[in-house]
């Protein structure tokens, strides 16, 4: 029999990635993570937090894995960018409606059933504040995931577009707010 060797299966390996590319799905983008805001559980993520471990993974050639519900079997997609900025980690990315998890996924977020974004990270470097809350300065980011519950309330997910326009509106809202307490005070 062809491909049989000494009676055992030959088995060839190729190394995905190389020549490969997704462009199809449906794209999201949020922030999973934002500084100096503290998680239900105390933590406070501080500014450059993810440098050294998105640098690692870039010279690596890998990329922070988008999961479904932390869960490590159920990947449902490719997150595109992540990166730092002055709020937090934004991420940007595209979910596999050819995976089974991805259509429920993109069916959830379109009904607005499920919007939440959660990392999942080992903690490299922290220390407790004066009121007992871990301020995490450098972590090791493993994946993001589309969840129920996100443990930051403010890690929100939205389709292409909706986050930047949400964004402008809040940054507006601010704006405002900043003009009319300036105004008060004269």
């Amino acid at each position: 029999m062809e491909g049989w060797e000494n009676g055992a299966p030959e088995r060839k390996f190729c190394r995905l990635g190389e020549g490969l590319s997704v462009t199809d799905g449906v794209k999201i983008e949020g922030y999973a993570s934002y500084f100096g805001k503290p998680d239900r559980g105390g933590d406070i993520v501080q500014p450059g937090a993810y440098a050294a471990s998105l640098k690692a993974l870039e010279a690596a050639g890998r990329r922070v894995k988008m999961l479904w519900q932390h869960d490590p079997a159920q990947p449902i997609g490719i997150w595109d960018e992540v990166r730092e900025d002055e709020r937090g980690l934004y991420v940007k990315g595209r979910i596999l409606t050819d995976v089974e998890r991805g259509r429920e996924a993109a069916a959830l977020i379109a009904a607005g059933a499920i919007d939440g974004l959660s990392i999942g990270y080992r903690t490299v470097k922290a220390r407790k504040d004066d009121r007992g809350r871990r301020l995490l300065s450098e972590l090791e980011l493993w994946e993001v995931s589309l969840v129920t519950f996100p443990m930051l309330p403010q890690a929100r997910v939205g389709a292409k577009g909706e986050s930047s326009r949400a964004e402008t509106l809040r940054e507006l809202a601010d704006l405002f707010h900043e003009a009319r307490r300036m105004l008060a005070r004269d």
